[in-house]
């Protein structure tokens, strides 16, 4: 197996690791359908998710390359990364 081929794998298995938990697949829902950039408090209180857990879940799914975050001043906002949906899970998005 070639490097590039292990090193697809290895953002494959990190999407679906990060895929694998209800918070964060409602997060990506909600992403989704808001089409919008949300802050994390916005996500956090409409997940029903304490802060430290919010923040877990976004770090996991920062890392799996599905969501971008910026930030502005004290706050923090995140967007779908819709380019790695695209690539790795074609049609994932319309499924939710």
């Amino acid at each position: 197996m070639t490097i590039k081929l292990m090193d697809e794998d290895e953002v494959r298995i990190k999407i679906f690791k990060a895929l694998a938990d209800p918070t964060r697949i409602e997060i990506v829902r909600m992403l989704h359908h808001s089409n919008q950039e949300k802050s994390f408090g916005a996500v956090g209180e409409q997940c029903e998710t304490p802060k430290a857990n919010i923040s877990y879940h976004f770090r996991t799914l920062r890392e799996a390359g599905l969501i971008r975050v910026r930030q502005e001043a004290q706050t923090k906002y995140v967007t779908l990364n819709t380019e790695v949906f695209e690539r790795y899970l074609p049609g994932f998005l319309n499924t939710l």
